[in-house]
């Protein structure tokens, strides 16, 4: 998109979004006008959807990058804290609680890509079961 003003019009849609389908609508609708999405793009509603994920449970900060990162929840998350603990009980090495409100996490994930898609994987497995199905 070579107009800016139209540019920061879609990501605000893309940042507004409520939902898969409404995010999946607009990506079909940029496809429609402007062609193939650039990698940035799809990583870019990626993150929107793993937001959407986050904020359903209650998480209320995720980073995560190619050595590893952190979730932090929220007061009141709707993290399933046996599937929680069972997470960390899986691999002590990788998983570990730092204070009340954060899981930190270790990985050797490089690309983008690859992190969303294991960032999304961590989330479905801190899910309450019929969350994880949902968010999937």
């Amino acid at each position: 998109m070579p107009d800016v003003h139209m540019r920061l019009v879609h990501y605000k849609r893309i940042a507004n979004a409520n939902s898969r389908e409404e995010l999946d609508e607009l990506q079909v609708e940029l496809i429609d006008r402007f062609g193939l999405l650039p990698p940035a793009l799809k990583t870019l509603f990626a993150i929107t959807w793993l937001k959407l994920i986050a904020q359903k449970l209650g998480i209320a900060k995720i980073q995560a990058g190619p050595e590893g990162g952190n979730v932090r929840f929220a007061e009141r998350a709707k993290v399933d804290p046996l599937r929680l603990i069972a997470l960390i009980e899986s691999d002590k090495e990788r998983y570990r609680l730092d204070g009340p409100f954060k899981l930190r996490f270790s990985w050797r994930v490089e690309a983008a890509e690859q992190r969303v898609g294991a960032v999304e994987k961590l989330l479905n497995r801190l899910a309450p079961k019929d969350a994880a199905t949902a968010a999937a």
